[in-house]
């Protein structure tokens, strides 16, 4: 049975979750060339980056147990 303190803090966890979709939502804010990382421009390393930051977060969710 899960406690409602145990609820809480599994909400804060779940809200990690958002963040990757926040901050993607808004190209304005990384649509930029420079700078550029080995020859591709920030916009394409930018949203790969946050690939490899999605998949962390979410494995911190998921072994978390939230």
């Amino acid at each position: 049975m899960i406690t409602r303190p145990q609820l809480k803090g599994r909400s804060w966890l779940l809200l990690l979750l958002a963040v990757p979709f926040i901050v993607l939502l808004w190209p304005p804010f990384y649509n930029f060339q420079d700078p550029t990382l080995i020859g591709i421009p920030f916009f394409y390393w930018f949203q790969l980056l946050w690939i490899i930051i999605t998949a962390i977060i979410t494995a911190v969710v998921y072994f978390s147990g939230a």
